[in-house]
């Protein structure tokens, strides 16, 4: 559980701004933490980080940048400033929708940067004073899609299992630190984005409360969590009952009839 003492006193949430991004933010301003919120919307972001610690009396930051920009980890740490960051969540994402070939390169390399490229700067950013001090949290968010690789939507899955495979090594590494590493993959999560540009009735949602209700209380206990439990169920069938190349049909049919293919 998310706990102020050993994760506090900031936790800085990537993605903040709206959806899931926001719950985590919301769910480290309940344990007591403040919070400093980072995604591209100014305004938005702003309003949200405010509504955040209006609600839980913890003091706020909100940081606008593009965090595929090659310094966003060198931005971060000078605009955080002397704040002591004891939690870090990464629900940033950028996922191109479509056949692989159809798209510009550019579009599949920016789902590197943001995806990849700009958690593990925050992470070597922020992990290493963690480790020093010898407490603090490590959340990055993954997808069930990491467990598989996923037609018309590729890239995304591929940067999805980097960073679920990435985290576990990392898990490893830092729990003699005293740092609580997870990665969390959720399926379907019913955040506005996500109910605003997929077809409607296709599967199980989640809860954006429920996902940090479960990553939060999951961490110093597993290296990896699949939220829901028909999520996993689900995670149990494709992997250890279905032939892998069904599994992955499976996963390309049904990406096909979330976005009305």
């Amino acid at each position: 559980m998310l706990d102020r003492r050993r994760h506090g006193p900031w936790a800085l949430v990537a993605g903040a701004s709206e959806g899931l991004g926001a719950a985590f933010a919301e769910g480290a301003a309940a344990a007591g933490l403040g919070v400093i919120g980072v995604a591209r919307s100014e305004g938005k972001l702003a309003a949200t980080l405010d509504a955040i610690g209006r609600r839980h009396g913890v003091p706020t930051l909100a940081v606008p940048l593009d965090l595929a920009r090659p310094d966003a980890a060198a931005v971060l740490r000078e605009r955080v400033a002397d704040r002591e960051v004891g939690t870090l969540v990464y629900d940033a994402a950028y996922a191109p929708v479509g056949a692989f070939l159809d798209a510009p390169l550019s579009d599949a390399l920016l789902a590197v940067d943001v995806n990849v490229r700009a958690p593990l700067a925050l992470v070597h950013a922020f992990g290493g004073p963690m480790a020093t001090r010898g407490r603090g949290a490590i959340v990055w968010v993954s997808s069930m899609s990491g467990f598989h690789g996923t037609a018309r939507l590729a890239t995304y899955a591929g940067t999805k299992a980097f960073g679920r495979v990435f985290t576990e090594g990392l898990w490893d590494e830092l729990r003699a630190a005293g740092v609580d590493v997870l990665v969390s993959c959720p399926g379907a999560v019913g955040t506005p984005r996500y109910l605003a540009t997929t077809a409607k009735d296709v599967g199980p949602v989640m809860d954006a409360e429920q996902v940090v209700r479960e990553t939060y209380g999951a961490l110093g206990h597993r290296p990896t969590l699949v939220p829901g439990r028909v999520n996993r169920a689900a995670r149990r069938v494709l992997g250890r009952l279905l032939p892998g190349a069904l599994a992955v049909r499976l996963m390309g049919r049904s990406t096909r009839t979330l976005y009305g293919e």
